[in-house]
């Protein structure tokens, strides 16, 4: 009796497993930034100079494959150099091939390094950075729904949000504000400058001091609190001087 795979390979079809590429874990992955036209792109290796701490000099830079030091004065004089090719804009690392990658590191064109011709793609790193943000963004938005609505109000005036609305509204610009500059948002609770300034606004609302461009004054007597710097905000002149020891009287 004839199989299903017999008739399978009796009709020409393969019962052999498509074969699929992965990277190897051990490959370092380079990407070159550069938006020009074509999927290959030549690194330039004449004239490649680096400073060598260990030797206090600067020396020439010559990847060839052949060689494990990438100095060319380290190198025989009949070394050839080895092509370095991005194709479809990166070129992989094995891990077989440390003086490449040394090379790589150490040339001026990683970005690493200051350059602007390519740089290493590192996953990991960008995996962390990721998920520190996602974790720092879902703390900023629970301050907005955890935090007492004094500290809120702070941070809002802070961040001139108008408080004279309903707490939803206020808190729903919050929110937006925690989502934008999540870091920012979660630092101004802590930040006495954030709390003086959320004071300082509340006393010229209620009309206890008058913040003008040239000074601050007690609304009631309209004595002078402080000089204004022509061009600078009372308010936050204000605020400094509140941090002050001289102004705890005021």
């Amino acid at each position: 009796m004839e199989t299903a795979q017999n008739k399978r390979v009796g009709r020409g079809i393969s019962t052999k497993a498509p074969s699929v590429k992965f990277r190897p874990v051990g490959d370092t992955i380079y990407e070159y930034m550069s938006n020009s036209g074509g999927s290959v792109h030549m690194l330039i290796q004449s004239g490649i100079t680096v400073y060598d701490k260990d030797s206090k000099s600067v020396r020439e830079l010559r990847y060839c494959e052949n060689e494990n030091s990438i100095f060319k004065d380290e190198q025989s004089s009949s070394s050839v150099k080895t092509p370095i090719v991005f194709r479809m804009g990166r070129i992989f690392v094995h891990e077989n091939k440390p003086n490449l990658k040394r090379y790589l590191d150490l040339h001026p064109g990683n970005e690493a390094n200051g350059g602007s011709i390519f740089y290493l793609v590192d996953h990991e790193a960008d995996a962390e950075k990721e998920i520190e943000s996602e974790f720092l963004s879902v703390d900023a938005i629970s301050m907005v729904r955890d935090k007492p609505l004094e500290d809120l109000m702070s941070v809002a005036m802070a961040f001139n949000v108008q408080t004279d609305r309903k707490v939803a509204e206020i808190k729903h610009d919050l929110l937006q504000i925690a989502k934008s500059n999540p870091k920012k948002f979660i630092e101004s609770f802590d930040n006495p400058v954030v709390a003086m300034k959320a004071k300082v606004k509340q006393a010229v609302s209620m009309q206890v001091i008058k913040a003008d461009s040239d000074s601050v004054r007690w609304f009631d007597s309209d004595k002078v609190i402080l000089s204004v710097p022509a061009g600078q905000d009372p308010v936050d002149i204000m605020v400094r001087y509140c941090l002050t020891e001289s102004a705890t009287p005021v």
